[in-house]
């Protein structure tokens, strides 16, 4: 029987079928490696576009504090000659110990203006000259009697909010990297992040806004040494305590610091709890509660949870301090004082956010350093363009 004509010529066909099969295959490759190509293209676009948003911030940020500055009303002028000098009346080296604490320092000043014993006599001496407004005085007098002031409305609602949608667009691009720290199954909020302005320099335009480097120059009479911040999306619940534990100076009480409400602040939410009047108790340094020099190198905050804490809400309890919170509306600003025992209030509903950036300040020519866990601090940020005082 003859073979039909297409069974004939088959075996001419089976190699075009082969290498018809072979092409398929490396064109199937072909076209992985071209998706992977394009993939990594549109990888690096949207890091380019990143950067590119990170420079807009940056030169932004950059004209903001120009901008504030030459439009700022100026603070008083300090004394110093060199802003950067040490003031002390005991001269002490900031490298002059390898571990500091505080009982290694002299007790020596000149402590700040509004912790002396004649404050209420300089405040009435500068009104009458005409120096400061009533509305400073009273501000003064509450700095004095109970630790703390309050601005209302300081920082306008556009600044806030362009800062925020930087923040929240550096965390979506992985720019800044924050923990859950959830408080329960159903929290929704991220937590803190500590010093996001050396990653998104909009941050600065809320961190050196000048109507706050103003008053850290009127209650300090010395210029502000931006240290660190802290924002936060939700209520922190952190414990009662001195920030003069973390970030001491010499002179004692030369550090600052303001909390920034980025919306108006539910009162379930964990507001900010403070004490008025604890900023007159005695400071507490890690040697009154037994801390040792190389505890926290060894063992972390083991002896602050065990030790320092405890020992907060003891003095708290036997001094009758009475617990305010912080019920702000957004753009208002509390600042404290460096002994003003304050902490989180606990979250009674965990949906609500509680988004606030806080700031601390160090003055120019005080020593600083961490009594805690016996350190020196780091460079504080001398502007917000990611560079470092010389």
């Amino acid at each position: 029987m003859r073979k039909h004509p297409i069974l004939r010529a088959l075996p001419f066909f089976r190699p075009l079928i082969k290498n018809n099969e072979r092409l398929e295959k490396e064109h199937e490759k072909l076209n992985q490696k071209f998706q992977r190509l394009k993939t990594a293209a549109a990888e690096r676009d949207t890091r380019l576009q990143a950067l590119e948003s990170s420079v807009a911030e940056l030169r932004s940020a950059s004209e903001a504090v120009q901008n504030n500055h030459d439009h700022s009303v100026a603070a008083p002028a300090t004394p110093d000659a060199d802003e950067n000098a040490p003031f002390a009346e005991v001269a002490v080296s900031p490298h002059s110990f390898e571990k500091p604490r505080f009982e290694k320092f002299p007790y020596a000043g000149p402590f700040p203006w509004l912790d002396r014993d004649d404050a209420d006599a300089q405040i009435k001496a500068r009104l009458a000259a005409g120096t400061i407004g009533e509305y400073e005085a009273e501000q003064f007098r509450c700095w004095k009697e109970k630790g703390y002031i309050i601005l209302e409305g300081a920082i306008e609602p556009e600044v806030l909010d362009e800062v925020w949608t930087a923040y929240e667009r550096a965390i979506a691009d992985g720019v800044v990297k924050i923990d859950p720290e959830k408080a329960g199954p159903d929290d929704p909020w991220p937590g803190r992040a500590q010093d996001p302005h050396m990653k998104v320099p909009a941050i600065c335009r809320v961190m050196r806004h000048p109507k706050l480097l103003h008053w850290v120059q009127l209650l300090m009479e010395h210029e502000a040494a931006p240290f660190q911040t802290i924002t936060s999306h939700k209520g922190s619940q952190q414990k009662e305590h001195s920030d003069s534990i973390h970030m001491t100076t010499y002179p004692l009480g030369y550090l600052t610091a303001s909390w920034v409400a980025f919306e108006d602040i539910h009162p379930d939410s964990g507001p900010l709890v403070y004490y008025p009047g604890s900023h007159l108790l005695p400071y507490v340094f890690s040697k009154d509660v037994g801390i040792q020099e190389d505890e926290y190198r060894e063992s972390g905050f083991k002896g602050y949870y065990e030790k320092y804490e405890p020992r907060i809400q003891e003095l708290l309890k036997e001094n009758g301090m009475e617990p305010h919170y912080f019920h702000a509306k957004k753009g208002d600003v509390l600042f404290w004082h460096a002994n003003l025992i304050h902490g989180g209030s606990t979250r009674r509903d965990l949906k609500h956010s509680r988004r606030a950036l806080v700031n601390h300040y160090f003055v120019k020519g005080a020593v600083c350093y961490h009594d805690f866990s016996a350190s020196n601090p780091k460079e504080f940020s001398s502007t917000c363009l990611l560079k470092q005082e010389t």
